[in-house]
């Protein structure tokens, strides 16, 4: 399966993913410095500036208890947004070294089936997750950030209702804003079928690819992968396209999907 994606990644990026291996160890590892020179960075923000300059003066008690009242919502406003800022941050670094360390084992000639699973930069905090909703539909009980459902709905109800650039780019926002979250893999999804629709098979083939690759078990992953390769069909990458659809009904041979990757096949002449 990781020869399979990784094959598919290097015929859709092209020049670029040549450009890419063209870096050096030393290249990847001054990346990697960067990185934790931007996380220490962070930690700083944990370090106070100076004493409170929270003033709860007031004529009566009613109007210093409002002036607390009203601090608490305003500190605990800011809160969230740093909470879910750092978290963010924190996400799309670890994506960032997972991706590093995966092409220095390739570079060095490493196994990559030995890659385990990146740890999160800065370790678990131990702190309860802030400002999350249960998802309406789809999460398995993942939590979802403030807003993110409904921007999810805004962009889905853009496609629905033919917006088909509109649809690209706040999908794009949408994944870019919740990176890593319970939805993110859909949205990659749904933007690729904008791009479809648009006839950008290429694009839409990469975000497919990002939509698998992000969660290779989840609900979408099996539609995803079946798009994949039909969008591979289209871009003339026969060979490609046949190994993408095996790997549907290999990886997900109860889902309906796999039905489809059969059928296709069976029309492409895949052996």
């Amino acid at each position: 399966m990781l020869r399979s994606l990784c094959l598919a990644m290097f015929l859709l990026a092209g020049p670029a993913f040549a450009q890419d291996r063209e870096q050096t160890l030393a290249d990847i590892r001054q990346e990697l410095t960067v990185l934790y020179v931007e996380i220490q960075k962070l930690k700083r923000e944990l370090s106070t500036t100076g004493s409170p300059g929270v003033a709860v003066g007031g004529a009566t008690m009613l109007d210093r208890l409002n002036t607390i009242e009203a601090e608490l919502q305003r500190l605990t406003s800011t809160t969230e947004e740093l909470t879910n800022r750092v978290n963010r941050v924190v996400q799309d670094g670890t994506n960032r070294i997972g991706d590093l360390e995966f092409r220095l084992v390739e570079l060095e000639g490493g196994d990559l089936g030995q890659l385990g699973e990146t740890t999160t930069l800065g370790g678990d905090t131990g702190l309860p997750p802030v400002a999350v909703i249960t998802p309406q539909g789809g999460g398995q009980g993942a939590e979802l950030a403030v807003g993110e459902q409904a921007d999810f709905d805004a962009a889905k109800a853009a496609y629905d209702a033919g917006s088909y650039e509109s649809a690209v780019i706040q999908f794009a926002t949408f994944t870019e804003s919740y990176t890593g979250g319970p939805l993110t893999a859909e949205a990659h999804f749904w933007r690729g079928k904008s791009l479809s629709a648009l006839g950008n098979t290429s694009g839409a083939a990469r975000a497919y690819l990002e939509s698998f690759s992000g969660a290779p078990s989840g609900d979408i992953a099996p539609q995803a992968l079946l798009e994949l390769g039909l969008s591979l069909d289209t871009l003339g990458q026969a060979d490609e396209a046949c190994l993408m659809l095996s790997e549907v009904t290999g990886r997900f041979p109860t889902s309906d999907a796999s039905l489809e990757a059969q059928t296709a096949r069976v029309d492409m002449g895949c052996v």
